[in-house]
């Protein structure tokens, strides 16, 4: 089990190298704008989860979970050439749908705002 600090180190480097290699080494249209919004260790650090989202709808979605799946490979090369471990831990890419649920919640609060304005009779 890793220091806590450690693994926050870590993930830490490990965004900031991925986001590098899709903004600046990655030439696949099929990225489109991709940004990574967290990353995620397991306490072992055998295994870790990055964490995406894109502009779009749900088939750029898909087509950015492929160019990721392909791209997976690359991104591992280039992470673990900048971490300073032995062991470099196995990465995969999930999709950060925790943007579209506040989304979502922002709109249904602000509907909720409305009908109580108009159920009070405000203008």
């Amino acid at each position: 089990m890793a220091n806590p600090r450690t693994i926050a180190r870590m993930e830490a480097r490990i965004k900031e190298r991925a986001a590098y290699c899709l903004q600046f080494e990655l030439n696949d249209p099929r990225a489109g704008l991709v940004t990574i919004t967290k990353v995620e260790l397991a306490q072992d650090l055998q295994s870790g989860k990055i964490f995406y989202s894109t502009l779009g709808d749900e088939s750029d979605r898909n087509k950015c979970m492929a160019m990721l799946a392909s791209a997976a490979g690359y991104v591992q090369r280039q992470v673990a050439r900048v971490l300073e471990t032995r062991t470099v831990p196995h990465l995969s890419f999930h999709f950060d749908e925790s943007l579209e649920r506040a989304a979502n919640m922002d709109r249904l609060i602000n509907e909720a705002l409305k009908k109580d304005g108009e159920v009070r009779g405000d203008e």
